[in-house]
């Protein structure tokens, strides 16, 4: 190990971001709602009350710039 390893910060981000509207998603669908509409009407409206406040759901998603999230959904979706 005598190299140094570089990590690029937005990944981090990109990664936590993913995670969280993972998280966000099946705490929506835990609770009954189409989680794919709600987010999307989050996302589309910048209204958290798409967003359940049910298990902290609506602080996670609203701790990310809604342009970020979209950057990443878009991202991962071009990517496979």
């Amino acid at each position: 190990m005598d190299q140094t390893k570089v990590y690029n910060s937005s990944d981090f981000q990109s990664e936590l971001i993913a995670e969280t509207i993972k998280e966000v998603a099946y705490i929506l669908n835990e609770r009954g709602y189409n989680a794919i509409n709600q987010i999307v009407g989050y996302l589309m409206s910048g209204d958290p009350g798409y967003i359940s406040s049910h298990k902290e759901a609506r602080n996670k998603i609203m701790k990310f710039d809604r342009t970020e999230i979209l950057e990443v959904l878009v991202r991962k979706y071009l990517e496979k």
